[in-house]
């Protein structure tokens, strides 16, 4: 089980990630609050999707976000750094993510 300092540090990872690319992805529109929620370690953390890039990252959880992914602290960490693949991920149940039909759309252009 990764810890919450290693979910922390993944989602920031990918944040830079993403950041490195905002330039090929800011022709995605989608501008949503986005909170992943790690089941094993029964914490959360939470931010601003924008312009293909993960902004105002912090700890705690955000119930009214607009995208919520649902996951254990080992699935993400491996998500991130490319180990685990997001369509088997969901398919296989190991990830949720809730969201609307067409955030889901533009959520795939970014990951």
């Amino acid at each position: 089980m990764a810890t919450v300092d290693e979910c922390r540090q993944a989602l920031r990872d990918l944040a830079s990630r993403l950041d490195r690319h905002a330039d090929a992805s800011s022709k995605i529109d989608l501008d949503r609050t986005l909170a992943c929620r790690i089941t094993d370690l029964e914490t959360a953390f939470h931010g601003r999707i924008t312009g293909g890039r993960l902004l105002d990252l912090t700890d705690g959880d955000d119930p009214k976000a607009k995208i919520a992914l649902v996951t254990s602290s080992d699935d993400l960490v491996a998500l991130v750094h490319g180990r685990l693949d997001v369509t088997k991920a969901v398919a296989a149940r190991r990830i949720s993510i809730k969201a609307s039909p067409f955030d889901l759309l533009k959520l795939r252009k970014l990951l």
